[in-house]
């Protein structure tokens, strides 16, 4: 019951940060979100764990794919992707359980979309974690 409420306070305080925008900025000038967010560019003390925890991001069209290269055990997985407009509009999520094979989701951009979108990825062992692309 602790880890669901330590993931459901970690998710609302990444929400609330791409709610308000944009993120670069704040990983740029400041290094407040330090080992609370996670990204390839910025591991903090999960330097070597990068590769297989960052979201990795593919668009096509108006389609995003979002992969977490990472094994699903009980006791290691990935919890949950999220997909996040620049404007802090959640377009959607998946969760997964350690039972998937594989962390992957898929969701549809609103036509016409152009800007960032923010793919984030959880791991039940080593936080949350984000990737950001250009569409």
């Amino acid at each position: 019951m602790n880890k669901r409420r330590e993931f459901l306070k970690g998710t609302a305080v990444a929400a609330g940060i791409l709610t308000i925008g944009k993120v670069e900025k704040v990983f740029a000038s400041s290094n407040m979100y330090t080992n609370i967010i996670y990204t390839k560019e910025n591991p903090g003390q999960f330097a070597k764990k990068a590769p297989s925890h960052a979201p990795k991001v593919v668009a096509t069209g108006n389609k995003i794919d979002v992969v977490t290269e990472h094994g699903m055990s009980e006791k290691h997985f990935i919890v949950r992707h999220t997909l996040v407009l620049a404007d802090g509009t959640v377009v959607g999520a998946k969760t997964f359980t350690p039972n998937d094979k594989r962390a992957e989701s898929s969701y549809e951009l609103p036509e016409g979309y152009k800007g960032a979108v923010y793919a984030t990825s959880f791991c039940n062992l080593h936080d949350f974690w984000l990737t950001e692309i250009h569409v």
